[in-house]
């Protein structure tokens, strides 16, 4: 067996194509067909006062005209090539984040210094020179850091003391140097799901006793992290921000400088899982006490005001069934936040981002745009207006000006002509709405078609799959050339979907992910290509292909494992094929710690016997992101299920494995298997039959 499967893989390395090359021509040729053949409406603002702007206008010909803008009048004016104001002044560019804390040596009097030395804390005094040792408990592989928070009164400082996780390193061989004949070994820190983890405990030292006031770890007894500390104004207490590992719990920690006593502020718990990653954020505002909280404790993405003091929840800031995206802006003085949103338009697709400004007290929602659309906006200097940019990916590029007070329109500023580039047989993505497999939730995907889509054909369909929790990836933005596109070109329809457990929608609907990334929404997928087709007869089922790339490589090989009786054909570049191989962060906050059952029975590994159709697995010999023998091992377990596969190795490429080359197997290996024919190939067969 050990000889069969040594041959299998000198076979598979093999960087000969099996099939002949298909003719990709339609593909490249979309760029040369309407790329720089047509421009996009867009506004850059050059502000010349709060109120005053001007910007270039491009001409359909050649060359641009100056557009001059008055807000407060509503009028726009083309006026001479040299007429704007020669001086301008910076749009607001909002700031949402809070400095905390630094760590340093020294104290804000400047009278103190803290060193470490051989593993422990000495305490220097600046003015006479005098050192004491502060710890003895530190060791190798337990030792302090060396900066540490000092309170604003230079009394009492907070040290992190720090116990060595583990030091698994992935050792990766570069066999074609640029440099030299042989190969070259490279070998780097990569902690995997399950690794022992860096564990810092806070630790509490008052200055003028020389000494450390005992805090308990109850209550942060098992960090991933423990960060963001600052000291109150007056060095009363501390905070910091505690995410237990398993990223089911997360608090806010307040702790007494004088007696050490820890208290709750805040408290978040899931059954599933915290999103840290990508939802958190905490605004402390100092002189009322209170702090500025992001949460997901009522099943959406909201703000919460928290009384520091208390611990109680003030009031909800945002509320509804709709996320917030993110925070721009929070204005202590005005008391209220800017802030970006989905979902609050309930008639618009809910992954469209929407600008709004909201009060401490949930009171006074304003949102600030309102096209149906995805928004970009930049400020006038005084926050008084905003030109707002939005699209969609059937949708070109309109812009707006309007006023931050009350969100209401100002002026249309620009919009974009299609005309002209439809002349030249562009086609328009098309938006596709179905539901989910639980009959209620609507998923929203987008399919794309050949630009001389032909109705009376039948074309092969391929799912362009991202299906990581961490966000969401079918494309809102309008662009002239997608990049799906260019594969739609070659006689396929496309579609690309976000199916339950991606992210910035409910709780509910992300956490379908939790311990179940096998999932990959490709229920969800196979209900919307089934209900797409239903309307577009076009859409061949028997002839369903899908590819995807790191997280999405592991769901494209799913596919033919779990839905082998839908999916035929997989590309499969890059893979994380087995979450216990992959880096620890992202693969503990989906798939949870410690490491359960779960992990080895949705394996890629552990069910490569199932596979069903044709696979295409791809992997870069120095990938750092997801370690390559994730893709070997998939390889390993496909030749002992005697199953029949393609392989290539991408010498000297990381994650990264986009080139010409690879891009063109792909495209080979879809058409191939698929039978996908482009236009421009019926065409040519049509002519030699005559």
């Amino acid at each position: 067996m050990l000889e069969r499967a040594t041959i299998a893989l000198c076979l598979l390395f093999s960087l000969e194509a099996s099939a002949v090359a298909f003719d990709q021509s339609a593909a490249h040729k979309i760029d040369e067909r309407f790329r720089d053949k047509w421009s996009a409406a867009s506004v850059d603002p050059q502000w010349s006062s709060p109120n005053q702007f001007w910007y270039r206008r491009p001409l359909a010909g050649q060359g641009e005209e100056l557009v001059l803008v008055d807000c407060a009048s509503g009028t726009q004016e083309v006026v001479a090539s040299d007429a704007h104001p020669k001086d301008t002044q910076p749009a607001w560019r909002p700031e949402a984040r809070q400095r905390h804390a630094r760590a340093r040596r020294m104290s804000p009097d400047g009278k103190w210094r803290v060193e470490a030395r051989e593993h422990n804390l000495w305490l220097k005094n600046r003015e006479t020179g005098e050192e004491q040792q502060l710890t003895t408990d530190g060791v190798e592989g337990n030792d302090y850091e060396g900066r540490v928070y000092w309170s604003p009164d230079s009394t009492s400082f907070v040290a992190m003391q720090t116990k060595a996780g583990g030091d698994r390193r992935v050792h990766l061989i570069e066999s074609s140097p640029g440099d030299q004949l042989q190969p070259k070994l490279d070998s780097y820190h990569y902690l995997k799901p399950g690794d022992d983890i860096p564990l810092r405990r806070p630790k509490l030292f008052r200055v003028d006793e020389v000494k450390e006031i005992a805090v308990s770890n109850k209550l942060f007894d098992n960090p991933w992290e423990i960060g963001e500390v600052r000291w109150d104004p007056e060095s009363e207490h501390f905070t910091c921000y505690y995410n237990e590992r398993g990223h089911q719990v997360a608090r806010v920690l307040k702790v007494d400088a004088a007696t050490g006593d820890v208290q709750v502020v805040v408290e978040d718990k899931q059954p599933t899982f915290i999103d840290y990653a990508h939802k958190h954020f905490a605004y402390y505002l100092d002189d009322t006490d209170e702090l500025v909280w992001m949460s997901e404790r009522d099943g959406w993405n909201h703000l919460y005001l928290v009384d520091l003091e208390s611990g109680d929840v003030k009031n909800p800031i945002t509320q509804g069934e709709w996320v917030v995206r993110g925070v721009d802006f929070v204005d202590p003085e005005k008391r209220e936040i800017w802030f970006r949103a989905s979902g609050i338009h309930p008639e618009q697709d809910p992954y469209y981002i929407h600008h709004c400004r909201i009060g401490f007290d949930g009171q006074g929602l304003v949102v600030m745009t309102a096209g149906d659309g995805n928004h970009r906006i930049t400020y006038s200097p005084d926050r008084e207006y905003l030109v707002d940019t939005y699209s969609r990916v059937d949708l070109p590029p309109v812009v707006e000006l309007r006023k931050t007070s009350d969100g209401s329109l100002v002026k249309e500023l620009e919009q974009s002509d299609l005309g002209s580039l439809e002349a030249l047989g562009w086609r328009a993505p098309e938006r596709f709405v179905a539901k989910a497999r639980d009959g209620e939730t609507d998923i929203y995907g987008v399919i794309f078609r050949p630009t001389e889509f032909d109705e009376s054909r039948k074309y092969p369909i391929v799912e362009d799959l991202y299906a990581g929790p961490h966000g969401s990836f079918v494309p809102k933005d309008f662009y002239t050339i997608h990049n799906q596109q260019r594969l739609a070109e070659l006689g396929f329809i496309v579609v690309q979907i976000d199916g339950l457990g991606t992210s910035n929608r409910s709780k509910k609907f992300q956490d379908v992910a939790a311990k179940n990334l096998v999932d990959a929404g490709l229920p969800d997928r196979k209900l919307w290509m089934k209900a797409a087709a239903e309307q577009y007869p076009q859409m061949d089922l028997s002839r369903v292909g899908v590819m995807g790339h790191s997280a999405g490589a592991q769901s494209a090989m799913a596919a033919l494992l779990w839905h082998g009786d839908f999916y035929k054909v997989a590309v499969s570049s890059c893979g994380c094929h087995d979450n216990r191989m992959d880096k620890i962060w992202w693969n503990e906050l989906w798939m949870g710690w410690p490491i359960g059952p779960h992990y080895a029975e949705q394996s890629n590994v552990t069910n490569a016997h199932r596979l069903e159709g044709k696979l295409f697995l791809i992997v870069g010999e120095l990938d750092k992101n997801v370690d390559p023998a994730s893709t070997m091992q998939v390889v390993n377990a496909l030749i002992n299920a005697e199953k029949d596969f393609e392989f290539l190795v991408v010498p000297g490429r990381g994650h990264d494995t986009f080139t010409p080359y690879v891009d063109r197997r792909k495209r080979d290996f879809l058409m191939e298997h698929l039978h996908a024919t482009s236009h421009r190939a019926v065409e040519s067969t049509t002519a030699e039959n005559h």
